[in-house]
């Protein structure tokens, strides 16, 4: 077992912050990131009724289950029916496009331009490019979690297959496993690679190249979204225990852990103001931290709609994208 030592500098103590080297049986007895006999992922905090209005303006577009932002286009994920509604940022109060997919779609995520979309009870992740508002499908079989793009192909995590598929432009796919109990979303630093899991409550470094995880560490009590930041870290919500981490990829080490009370889950990052967006879906609110220095530092904090799950962010007007997953709608918040 190889541990790696944090760096003195996080907001509050990682007693019991563990890296894993060598363990790889969900079943072995000196599992040092196995937290219960029986894990269960975490879920977003079950949010109260609205008392206080909710900041900017909100879209009628009922329950969401996913948002991004991209090319000028807010594309918000509904789960009934199961659709894309696209939105010009530009004329937000036009009509919406409206995409129907094949299934609900629970991960919305930019890559290289384009939105992934991972639809894992039909097995596919589907790619949008814009303005043309043209899908492109891909077969992955199994329950696709999330997708990204990668080189010229991408890599996909693949929910309880405990793998992720690496589907190049041309040739066979190939899959990379070992050590995880469910591999819910896969983030490119830059840096390195990292692949979330939400069961182990931990994140592992991925060598793409050599077809191996290797290291992984805890990431709180109950680790549920992951981005990226602009300094090659990955940024990860702890929706039990309330805390933002940041952990850098290459080598993989805990750098901040910050605590955020109200049930921290849903998160974007805003790369042309170091601002982490986080939602507390136990509280409704949104709050945009700096992330720049040493911890994360609150610049912005606004009532949201009920049951915010999903956020987003568009970077060239830092306005901030909300849905609720309780079917109050979309809000758009400029800060």
């Amino acid at each position: 077992m190889r541990r790696f030592a944090a760096v003195s500098w996080i907001a509050i103590p990682l007693a019991g912050v563990l890296a894993l080297s060598g363990c790889s049986s969900a079943k072995s007895d000196s599992d040092d990131l196995q937290i219960v006999a029986n894990p269960v992922a975490a879920k977003p905090a079950v949010s109260p009724a609205v008392t206080v209005k909710p900041a900017g303006q909100v879209l009628a577009t009922g329950s969401v289950t996913a948002l991004a932002v991209a090319q000028g286009t807010l594309v918000v994920a509904l789960a009934q029916p199961p659709s894309l509604r696209l939105y010009d940022l530009n004329a937000l109060a036009s009509p919406p496009v409206n995409m129907p997919l094949y299934g609900t779609a629970e991960r919305l995520t930019v890559s290289a331009g384009r939105v992934e979309i991972a639809e894992p009870a039909q097995g596919v992740v589907q790619q949008l490019t814009l303005p043309d508002r043209k899908l492109t499908e891909t077969k992955t079989g199994g329950q696709p979690a999330s997708s990204i793009a990668y080189g010229a192909g991408r890599l996909v995590a693949m929910g309880a297959a405990k793998d992720i598929q690496v589907l190049p432009a041309t040739g066979p796919a190939r899959t990379i496993g070992g050590q995880l109990y469910s591999a819910d979303d896969v983030v490119d630093t830059g840096k390195g690679v990292v692949v979330l899991d939400r069961l182990r409550t931990a994140v592992f470094s991925v060598d793409v190249a050599a077809g191996k995880v290797n290291e992984g560490l805890r990431a709180g009590d109950g680790a549920a979204n992951a981005v990226a930041d602009s300094y090659g870290r990955v940024l990860v919500t702890d929706a039990r225990a309330g805390a933002l981490l940041a952990f850098s990829a290459d080598p993989l080490i805990l750098r901040q852990r910050y605590p955020v009370a109200g049930g921290a889950y849903g998160i974007a990052y805003d790369a042309q103001r170091s601002l982490a967006w986080v939602t507390l879906t136990g509280r409704n609110e949104v709050v945009g931290f700096d992330v720049r220095g040493g911890e994360p530092v609150e610049k912005y904090r606004f009532p949201t709609v009920r049951q915010p799950d999903s956020v987003g962010v568009d970077e060239k007007s830092g306005r901030v994208f909300v849905g609720s997953a309780a079917g109050e709608g979309t809000q758009v918040i400029q800060p």
